[in-house]
């Protein structure tokens, strides 16, 4: 067994989703990790990390309106206190900020995954996504830390 240990830097278009899949399978690839595990988790509080289906693009757009209606910008209506309206009070980074930070607190800025064959086990219509929550364009760094087969090492068999 041997550790890996990488990041992936990148940049958003703003809100939405980046499939990070064949970045993540590429430098399995490059590693030359067989067989193991890798958790993936990114260093920022204003986007996470989802799996979800990549074969229709409609899924992630109902998933992003949903989200928009589950955390409004500005506050949100109370359900237990008589609809009263709470102001955020974090909001001098823009109004697309607290929203930001809840949406990641309600989803992950970490996964784990196991790794077979030198790609990431995923389900056929499944992958890898960094989502961000935030409107204008971010550098986003994204670490990897595998622990597996390294190919290279394997030992002839006896």
């Amino acid at each position: 067994m041997k550790q890996f240990i990488s990041e992936i830097s990148l940049e958003t278009c703003g809100e939405g989703f980046t499939d990070l899949t064949n970045k993540i399978n590429n430098w399995i690839l490059k590693e030359e990790i067989e067989k193991g595990i890798i958790s993936i988790n990114t260093q920022h509080t204003s986007c996470s990390l989802i799996i979800n289906e990549n074969a229709d693009p409609k899924v992630l757009e109902d998933l992003s309106t949903y989200f928009k209606s589950l955390v409004p910008e500005g506050g949100f209506q109370s359900h237990s206190t008589q609809n009263k309206f709470f102001p955020y009070k974090h909001s001098e980074e823009g109004l697309d900020d607290m929203p930001a930070h809840i949406k990641t607190a309600l989803t992950c800025s970490s996964l784990s995954l196991s790794i077979n064959k030198n790609k990431l086990v995923l389900g056929t219509w499944q992958a890898v996504y960094l989502w961000e929550h935030r409107y204008q364009k971010h550098f986003r760094k994204i670490c990897l830390h595998a622990i597996g087969e390294h190919h290279k090492n394997q030992s002839p068999k006896a």
